[in-house]
């Protein structure tokens, strides 16, 4: 509990008009070791709190808990005919999406009707429903761990990483392997920019400041001549899409990784898998969600976002002993469901109140609940296609 208290998550964990709860399993802990062995392999270069990274956006954003509504206010709590699901309604079209899902025109305020619906459906119609409509949707069932091969660490100063992805674990990712020395591009299409330049500025410019922006769109036969030679002169690739968006763009991780590169490839639920899922649903699907004695509530905020982003990093600083390139195919849910204990979570641990603050009954003596902190925030992150010209003129080399 201790690793939990300390990590931020706590204040974000719970109703609002409640004490913080302590969630299930340890992703604190987990998060402290992933953080000592990224330190290790960059000789002590990149050094932070893997805990308290799993909840720095809400120390930019001011983000609460909200007992089943997350703290970012996309993804609810409800529950089903047989357990709870977790709904997200992040993105312009998610809406529509949820009037599919149930079959009718919703107002404004869609959830009464989704609540209504799920009440009377089981989780695998929901999860069937949700998979077929791309709808980050998922009912709260076990989930399969995810394992890794345990390869040796290599340097990736200087190395070239390209960095498809959005949000928060893709990002931190490259964030990581940037403070290691890598060297970060980051590629957007015009019709898909990253959705995270939407939200706070702050925590944005943590995660991409000293690295470089493309944008390229794959529409275009020179721009999708362009991203085909980004990606053969990568050294790693971050992608957190479903596989079938970059092989749409004429991109491919085997043939990537048959040419040497590691491939970081982070989805829901695997390369596999078809799922949608943002980290709301998918931790909570997972089963990292408290309970007390009113229900299910969200543990921290999007918390399998910085988990598998710790983890992709960590993965990202090692390659096969031959020099082979490597697809590493990271499952968020299997990441998530890895830090937990098997069988169901009982009643939460609940922290009390000491005077102005919370604490936890520890064996030791009272621990205090600590609040999310931000680490600062220093150079700044371009504009979005800033560097696109310059990035491909030094890809393209010197002309002949």
């Amino acid at each position: 509990m201790r690793d939990w208290a300390a990590s931020g998550v706590l204040t974000l964990t719970g109703r609002a008009d409640g004490p913080p709860l302590v969630p299930p399993g340890q992703a604190a802990t987990v998060a402290g070791e992933l953080t000592r062995r990224i330190a290790a392999a960059t000789g002590g270069r990149v050094a932070v709190d893997g805990a308290q990274l799993l909840s720095e956006r809400a120390a930019f954003t001011g983000q609460q808990r909200r007992g089943p509504v997350s703290p970012g206010g996309s993804c609810r709590l409800l529950p089903t005919a047989d357990g709870w699901a977790a709904v997200s309604c992040a993105r312009p079209d998610d809406p529509m999406l949820l009037g599919a899902l149930v079959g009718a025109r919703l107002p404004d305020d869609p959830w009464p009707s989704v609540a209504d619906w799920l009440r009377v459906r089981s989780g695998a119609e929901l999860a069937e429903r949700a998979e077929l409509l791309g709808l980050a949707s998922a009912p709260v069932r076990p989930t399969m761990p995810q394992v890794f091969p345990d390869l040796p660490p290599r340097p990736v100063e200087g190395l070239l990483v390209v960095d498809f992805s959005a949000l928060w674990a893709g990002p931190l990712c490259a964030h990581l392997l940037g403070l290691a020395g890598a060297r970060v591009v980051k590629v957007e299409t015009p019709g898909r920019p990253d959705g995270a330049r939407r939200g706070n500025p702050g925590f944005y410019r943590l995660l991409h400041a000293g690295h470089r922006s493309v944008v390229l769109d794959p529409a275009v036969p020179a721009d999708r001549a362009a991203l085909a030679i980004l990606v053969d002169a990568a050294d790693i690739v971050i992608e957190a899409s479903r596989p079938r968006a970059l092989a749409g763009f004429g991109l491919d991780a085997h043939a990537a990784v048959a040419r040497g590169s590691t491939w970081i490839s982070i989805t829901a639920a695997g390369r596999a898998s078809q799922r949608v899922g943002f980290g709301d649903d998918v931790a909570a699907a997972a089963g990292l969600l408290a309970f007390d004695a009113d229900g299910a509530v969200f543990c921290g905020d999007a918390i399998a976002d910085p988990l598998t982003g710790l983890t992709a990093a960590a993965f990202a600083l090692t390659a096969p002993a031959d020099g082979s390139g490597m697809l590493w195919d990271i499952a968020m849910a299997g990441v998530v469901a890895a830090t937990l204990d098997p069988g169901p979570a009982g009643p939460a641990a609940a922290a009390r109140r000491d005077g102005s603050c919370w604490v936890l009954d520890m064996p030791g003596g009272p621990f205090p609940v600590v609040r999310p902190r931000r680490r600062a925030v220093t150079g700044t992150a371009p504009p979005s296609g800033a560097d696109t010209a310059r990035v491909l003129a030094e890809i393209a080399g010197p002309a002949s």
